[in-house]
């Protein structure tokens, strides 16, 4: 097997000389270029990616970090950035958090990063003063997907989490509803996870645009999961007289939500009409309406940003547009808006006028 040694003695020159011509770097002479691609050449040498990015100060690796991995959004967008670095010659580490915040210390706060990844991407990720401290400590480029905490530098490719619950909300009361509850993310999560925040704003505002005011006792809050929407909307039932309609922060929280209904006796849509928001994976096979983002999307334009400033590929144009700061004033703190990707109502079975209607 050959090696960049051979090809050095063959070209008399040095290994380190080798490196740079066959890098192209600017401080190799064109004569002695060629004499190194020849010889190169002629013993058929190939240059490892590897040693190369070693060579170059780069590990060739991009840090993905995600709240929790289970999560059908964390795994969709994972998979979707995951397929881009592969394509543009990049691996990917990811740091699964698992909702915890010892975790998150772990990996933002120690030397975990160092030296180890070209790049990070915070998926939905929420950062503490100290966390902030050490990302810029790392000098490396970086992007955020989804709601978190604004990274000074960094991009952001995300949704309008309030402008989704509107639009959710604004679905079942063109239906007939009004007496609509509303199941959303548990606020002591140790990562404070923030979309859920954001989506309740976005129901209550549509409430109020109905000239409705929002009852606390028809807003309950679970984890982003199957078993929280089902156990938040056994509450929501224990209350008393059931809503006619109920907006779920996720589509996961919505199937929870459907099967509560199904076991106290409940029909949907025919008595409660259910509606989340994702367009999961099996949505469509539940017959939930939903208001769709584009997920995978977020992925891979985020993994385009982020290689940009590393010469992994040409950005070329993106779309979105910038967050508005009267829907989310965070946004307005950040010195460039982030690219909002649009999201689209899906109505399927789960939604239907009340009743008396």
């Amino acid at each position: 097997m050959t090696t960049i040694d051979d090809v050095a003695r063959l070209a008399g020159v040095s290994t380190a000389t080798v490196s740079r011509a066959l890098r192209g770097l600017p401080t190799v002479s064109p004569q002695t270029r060629r004499r190194v691609l020849a010889a190169a050449e002629q013993l058929e040498y190939a240059v490892s990616p590897s040693a190369s990015r070693l060579a170059g100060g780069r590990t060739g690796t991009v840090a993905v970090v995600v709240p929790r991995i289970t999560r059908w959004f964390f795994a969709t967008v994972v998979e979707a950035v995951e397929e881009f670095l592969h394509q543009c010659g990049y691996d990917l580490l990811l740091y699964n958090l698992g909702g915890r915040e010892q975790m998150r210390q772990r990996v933002l706060r120690t030397a975990n990063l160092h030296k180890r990844v070209d790049a990070i991407m915070l998926v939905a990720t929420p950062l503490r003063g100290a966390d902030l401290s050490a990302l810029t400590a790392l000098e490396v480029p970086g992007v955020i997907i989804s709601s978190g905490t604004p990274v000074p530098g960094w991009p952001c490719v995300r949704i309008d989490d309030v402008a989704a619950a509107r639009l959710a909300t604004r679905h079942l009361l063109d239906l007939g509803h009004r007496r609509i509850a509303h199941i959303s993310g548990d606020p002591d999560d140790e990562l404070a996870f923030t979309t859920h925040v954001d989506r309740r704003r976005g129901y209550q505002a549509a409430l109020r645009s109905a000239g409705l005011r929002p009852d606390p006792s028809l807003d309950v809050e679970s984890q982003f999961t199957i078993d929280g929407g089902t156990r938040a909307t056994a509450e929501l039932l224990a209350r008393g007289e059931p809503p006619t309609a109920i907006v779920a922060a996720c589509d996961e929280m919505a199937m929870g939500a459907m099967t509560a209904l199904r076991d106290a006796g409940l029909r949907v849509p025919e008595d409660v009409s259910v509606i989340g928001i994702d367009d999961h994976d099996l949505a469509g096979v539940l017959g939930l309406s939903t208001v769709a983002q584009p997920a995978a999307e977020q992925g891979r334009l985020a993994a385009r940003i982020l290689l940009d400033p590393l010469g992994g590929r040409a950005l070329g144009p993106v779309g979105g547009r910038p967050l508005d700061p009267a829907t989310d004033p965070g946004g307005a703190d950040t010195p460039d808006p982030p690219v909002i990707l649009p999201t689209r109502l899906v109505v399927r079975e789960s939604t239907a006028p009340p009743r008396a209607h």
